[in-house]
């Protein structure tokens, strides 16, 4: 499957633009994490762009969401470990890579990060730096869907929260432009 397969199928079974945007910063920050681990960032890319392909098939049923999309990309040739990783982003399977890993500590990372840009004065992903992250991050109350926990979980990939924001933020302020931010 080749990205731009994969964005027709975004834009065939999204609706909603802001997920869309969501699925292009993952992306985003999986093609970043693959190569700071020295991996080929294609199929992490593609995990990341396609983890929430079948989310508003399945938003009010949540147990089967990753099942619908394993099944939507059935027809296509994938690796195995970017299916693995769609379905352990939602813990149908447990993670065990650091494909794995990365893609469940990214998803809510990235919304995490949007809602900063949003709530920043100038509201550009450009103008966000760690110490804001991190204070919006101690904020329980702040962008309450994303899971901290979820986040901290990058000291499985070996990293520290500081070194994983500021990957994330990296990555999703390259596409600045795609996201509106």
């Amino acid at each position: 499957m080749t990205r731009e397969q994969a964005l027709e199928l975004l834009q065939q079974h999204l609706k909603n633009r802001n997920l869309v945007k969501h699925c292009l910063a993952v992306e985003a920050c999986m093609k970043d994490f693959a190569l700071h681990f020295g991996l080929d960032p294609e199929p992490w890319a593609l995990a990341g762009l396609l983890h929430d392909l079948d989310y508003e098939y399945t938003v009010q049923n949540p147990a089967e969401h990753t099942e619908k999309t394993a099944e939507m990309l059935a027809a296509y040739v994938l690796p195995e470990e970017i299916i693995h990783a769609i379905k352990s982003h939602n813990m149908r399977v447990e993670p065990s890579s650091k494909m794995d890993f990365s893609l469940l500590t990214i998803d809510p990372a990235s919304g995490f990060i949007i809602a900063c840009a949003l709530m920043h004065p100038e509201k550009k992903l450009q103008s966000l730096d760690l110490p804001f992250l991190k204070k919006r991050f101690k904020e329980k109350t702040f962008a309450k869907g994303a899971s901290r926990e979820q986040m901290a979980g990058c000291v499985k990939l070996a990293m520290t929260l500081d070194e994983f924001l500021m990957l994330c933020l990296g990555a999703m302020q390259k596409i600045s432009a795609e996201l509106g931010l």
